[in-house]
């Protein structure tokens, strides 16, 4: 027999569906969409959930943590595990564990770790985000800066044999801390090179841009403010085709330079991401950051320095955010499903169509949670 799901609306990645029909097959597939009741079969198990939206499972680029623990020295393919499966309790049914700038020996840890993950295909997994060390000391954020340093032949050729094992790999880096034919055998190899981290110029970003980088991470934040004569990355970024995460939780990025994002970007070229911490998903008011005491307190997670560390939103928080600000619910959640998925080339994975990973993201109308199904099957239910 086969599942059917009904829903008020439908979100396909692209466009929203009045009250459309959602076919699953037994592999846990997405087997068709219809529009209407015409093509359901008669003796269909259809479940009507009602007034809400259907939409595929967001795929989240910058995940640091969740459930209480962060991808660091004790990272394996269990905690990827237990990471993932936190994020999909939130919306997220697969995601980019995230390093921060560590040791070299952490970095080694975590990519063998994600070749296990990736080897075993651990639910939820997508691949791996290396978020430096190859940065610029002076914009470091909450990373260590006694860790920051040029990337190396060792490091760019550990990179290089990484992103053979792995589903996706997301590198980023900051233009002044590796050479321009650095970034084009990375961008060669399929690493997504994503700058961030940096005060570099325009120039630098396009030149970077113009030798295989792609993206640029969490826009706005640890990069130098766009000045009439020195509009730097943020500058690069609005008027070239990099395509960048930003932060939706309203404390990152005020509404104003949000929108004006939202308005010069192409309608994909800005993707959600919640740069979680290891507190996503729990009830934790503080959180180790290697060393470094990491405090929760009104939506925000900062260093005892008052620095941000991380975020404390998930990306269903973040759709409802944009949509707060005028957005259209569409754009807000291809921002969240189809555009990060087809950045790490997951064609199955942030849609809703034949072929497709029946993982879903169910909201309700005031775009709270209100399940998540993983394969074809309920994950999690309000």
């Amino acid at each position: 027999m086969t599942l059917v799901l009904k829903a008020a609306q439908v979100f396909d990645g692209t466009h929203m569906h009045a009250h459309a029909y959602v076919a699953l097959n037994s592999a846990g597939q997405i087997a068709a969409l219809w529009s209407d009741a015409t093509h359901v079969p008669d003796d269909a198990d259809v479940q009507d959930l009602g007034n809400v939206v259907l939409a595929p499972g967001m795929v989240d680029l910058q995940v640091n943590g969740g459930a209480g623990e962060m991808v660091g020295a004790q990272t394996d393919a269990a905690q990827l595990g237990r990471i993932c499966a936190a994020h999909a309790a939130l919306g997220a049914s697969a995601i980019l564990p995230t390093l921060i700038t560590n040791a070299p020996e952490v970095t080694s840890r975590v990519i063998d770790a994600g070749r296990v993950a990736a080897r075993d295909g651990l639910k939820g997994f997508a691949g791996l985000h290396l978020e430096g060390p190859h940065l610029d000391p002076a914009r470091k954020g909450a990373h260590d800066v006694r860790l920051i340093r040029p990337m190396q032949d060792r490091d760019l050729t550990e990179l290089l044999s990484a992103a053979q094992d792995m589903p996706a790999l997301m590198v980023t880096l900051a233009p002044e801390a590796v050479t321009l034919d650095q970034i084009s055998q990375l961008a060669r190899a399929g690493v997504i090179v994503s700058l961030g981290h940096t005060g570099c110029s325009a120039s630098d970003a396009q030149r970077a841009f113009d030798a295989g980088a792609r993206c640029v991470t969490h826009l706005y934040n640890a990069m130098s403010g766009m000045q009439a004569r020195a509009p730097g990355l943020i500058g690069a970024t609005l008027t070239t085709g990099l395509q960048a995460g930003i932060i939706g939780d309203g404390v990152h990025v005020a509404a104003e330079p949000l929108l004006v994002a939202l308005a010069m970007k192409a309608p994909d070229g800005l993707f959600l991401v919640s740069d979680a911490m290891a507190v996503a998903g729990t009830d934790l008011q503080a959180f180790n950051l290697d060393g470094r005491r990491g405090i929760r307190a009104d939506g925000r997670l900062t260093l005892e320095d008052g620095t941000l560390a991380g975020a404390d939103v998930s990306l269903p928080q973040s759709v409802a955010h944009l949509v707060g600000l005028g957005i259209a619910l569409e754009r807000a959640l291809a921002m969240a499903t189809r555009i990060p998925a087809d950045i790490i080339s997951a064609t199955d994975r942030g849609r809703i169509c034949a072929g497709a990973r029946a993982d879903f993201t169910v909201l309700n109308p005031d775009l709270s949670l209100h399940a998540i199904w993983q394969a074809g099957e309920v994950f999690w239910r309000q």
